[in-house]
């Protein structure tokens, strides 16, 4: 049974690292056109302001100050995913 703890600890990294992904790295909410990730500097035109959650996955929902909500940002997925998990809980 010993062959098969390697994939079971990768497979309990997955679930970890799954659950982790979903988990808030910061809000902002401001009304800059300058952060690193913007590539919709539109939404913050005229002093317009904008809601950016981002998540420990990449993934940055915006919030527009209409309402609408744009997703932004490059989710991690697969070993990328599970490699800045292992990264960031040491």
């Amino acid at each position: 049974m010993t062959q098969y703890e390697d994939r079971v600890e990768q497979q309990r990294l997955k679930i970890e690292a799954e659950e982790w992904a979903k988990g808030v790295k910061s809000l902002h909410n401001h009304s800059l056109d300058s952060m690193w990730y913007d590539t919709r500097p539109q939404d913050t035109e005229d002093d317009k302001r904008v809601t950016d959650l981002c998540y420990n996955d990449g993934s940055i929902r915006r919030t527009l100050s209409d309402g609408g909500v744009i997703m932004m940002g490059v989710e991690l997925r697969g070993q990328d995913l599970i490699d800045q998990y292992v990264k960031h809980s040491q």
